[in-house]
């Protein structure tokens, strides 16, 4: 896997922080730094994520990828599936991590809430790489709803 990151400050400038990730796969991926940065007039503009806003968005769609397709494998008729992160982060720097929590909501035709449980708990134990990288430094937790459809 490889990804290239640039910086989209003006040459020569040495303004703002923005930067646009080309991934491997031909995708681009802007971000931005905090207006409100640390150091006077090395903030961001506000025009993208923040580079760890996209690091917990890849977690989540690391694992809801996962969950659909955990529910898909098991002939779940899986209509939907969204997950909302809410994570806390160390004080001093390096600022990880130290809490994420998880709430999933699958919506479908009679999908089982043990179905879902067990496909949460297989992503996080087994197959989702980014949440398995995350939980070396946060606590991980998880929640969900099961929406039926009529």
């Amino acid at each position: 896997m490889e990804c290239q990151v640039t910086w989209t400050g003006a040459a020569g400038a040495r303004s703002g922080m923005g930067f646009v990730a080309e991934t491997g796969s031909g995708h681009i991926i802007a971000m931005d730094g905090a207006p409100d940065a640390a150091h006077p007039g090395q903030g961001g503009q506000n025009l993208a994520p923040r580079p760890m806003e996209t690091v917990l968005a890849g977690a989540g769609g690391c694992t809801a990828y996962d969950v659909v397709l955990i529910l898909q494998r098991g002939r779940h008729d899986v209509r939907g599936c969204s997950v909302r992160l809410t994570s806390e982060r160390a004080a001093q720097d390096p600022k990880v991590f130290t809490r994420i929590h998880m709430h999933f909501t699958v919506t479908g035709k009679a999908v089982p809430v043990a179905a879902v449980e067990r496909a949460i708990a297989l992503s996080h134990e087994k197959y989702c790489s980014a949440s398995i990288m995350l939980g070396k430094t946060a606590a991980i937790t998880t929640s969900f709803d099961v929406v039926e459809l009529t």
